[in-house]
């Protein structure tokens, strides 16, 4: 029988390499050897791996094809600094608080429109997102379409390992039971429904779930950016993670964060002509789908497999 260990060699050297690299940047940032301009950056690829993993989530494992994830990082990022602001509630609650409203948004969207499948729910998803925009835009509760100021209360430290604790837990939704029933949605819903998975609780599931996380990048990036207006999360905000998520690989967590890092750095290198900066993306774009159309991952992940296979020679 096979021994189950949390503490295997393989999870003790992720968690090793994880200190290691948010020990070298904090060191960096404390001594002021990184820039503020590149600490700001790192922020800023953290909330998006976020909101690439979570989409991924939706799009890449449960096979759904959801353009509206701006929407619920919109909801966060308000509901979060609210509570920051007019309640002036710790930071953490305030995080939580914009993922649970996301979340609550995301089930009560998802369960009428999850029915729809292909174009009709991206249709569906697209229309959430810009009623969520302009919801905001005549809500003076919320600042109107003035916006509303947030003081900031990330650091990188907050970005980092809320990163890592929403990685963690849609990693392991992903590989449990959910996660497995999930992917068979994906791969063939009517397959699934004949072997009685409920696609309708699964879909629903995944969505509120990657709302949820959605929620909690709104709410870093709203706590971070000192001020929120409700263009920021317009339907090209959604299409950029979109992006993110097709150049890492559909169902590729790795994926997710490789493609929000090429392309968090490539929008930051290209604000300078902005004119130029969707011509590229979209050339970035056609090159992935003429050479590499299943993204730089595919469904693959970077994993350290061959330590487990390792330590089992070893026990045996």
């Amino acid at each position: 029988m096979k021994r189950v260990s949390i503490l295997n060699r393989k999870n003790a050297l992720t968690l090793f390499l994880v200190i290691v690299i948010y020990a070298v940047i904090q060191g960096l940032i404390v001594t002021d050897i990184l820039p503020p301009l590149y600490t700001s950056t790192l922020i800023q690829v953290c909330i998006y791996v976020i909101l690439a993993a979570s989409l991924n989530l939706i799009n890449g494992i449960t096979g759904q094809f959801s353009i509206g994830h701006a929407g619920f990082m919109a909801i966060g990022a308000y509901f979060a600094g609210i509570v920051s602001v007019k309640f002036h509630g710790p930071l953490f609650l305030a995080l939580l608080a914009g993922g649970i409203v996301a979340a609550v948004a995301g089930f009560i969207v998802g369960l009428p429109t999850l029915r729809l499948r292909g174009d009709y729910l991206a249709i569906a998803t697209l229309g959430l997102g810009q009623i969520v925009m302009i919801i905001f835009q005549n809500m003076d509760y919320f600042g109107g379409a003035a916006g509303m100021q947030v003081g900031r209360h990330v650091n990188w430290s907050w970005a980092f390992w809320g990163t890592i604790i929403s990685l963690v837990v849609i990693h392991n939704f992903v590989n449990s039971t959910h996660g497995r029933a999930c992917i068979s949605v994906r791969e063939n819903e009517i397959a699934a429904e004949a072997m009685g998975v409920n696609t309708t609780k699964y879909k629903v599931l995944a969505f509120t779930l990657g709302a949820f996380f959605a929620g909690v990048a709104g709410g870093i990036y709203s706590n971070y950016m000192y001020f929120i207006q409700p263009t920021t999360f317009n339907f090209l905000t959604s299409f950029n993670i979109l992006v993110m998520v097709v150049l890492g690989g559909l169902g590729s967590m790795t994926g997710s964060i490789l493609g929000a890092l090429i392309m968090t750095v490539l929008n930051v290198a290209l604000s300078g002509i902005p004119s130029l900066r969707m011509v590229i993306t979209a050339l970035l774009l056609i090159i992935m789908m003429l050479f590499r159309p299943s993204g730089l991952m595919g469904t693959k992940e970077f994993n350290l497999n061959f330590l487990e296979k390792k330590e089992e020679r070893t026990v045996a």
